[in-house]
């Protein structure tokens, strides 16, 4: 079975430490909203908060997933991030080995 890669996605999301990072990935995966979480520490943030110019050490957390599970996930994310305005972005994906996606499509929900 050819699967598109265009139903799936990447979805970039910032904690604040990589503890909250794992606590929600790990839920992401276990509740099948995600095939995979890859959590980067390090990250340094520069952003406008409230009128003012804020500097974070941040850590990143990527999902991959479906198209039909973002909703599912974004709210997910929501209820459990500890940020009053997360980071939640969606990422298409061009292109893709077909194997990987198979492997992506096989442990993941159906969708919502």
């Amino acid at each position: 079975m050819d699967l598109n890669p265009a139903e799936f996605l990447f979805v970039y999301m910032t904690f604040p430490n990589r503890e909250e990072a794992e606590r929600v990935g790990t839920m992401l995966v276990e509740e099948h909203l995600a095939a995979c979480v890859n959590i980067t520490d390090g990250m340094q943030s520069v952003y406008r908060w409230q009128g003012r110019v804020e500097r974070a050490s941040e850590t990143v957390c990527i999902a991959k997933t479906k198209v039909a599970l973002f909703d599912a996930l974004e709210r997910r994310v929501q209820a459990l991030h500890p940020y009053e305005c997360p980071c939640i972005v969606a990422m298409p994906l061009a292109a893709a080995s077909p194997s990987y996606l198979q492997w992506l499509d096989e442990q993941v929900k159906d969708g919502e």
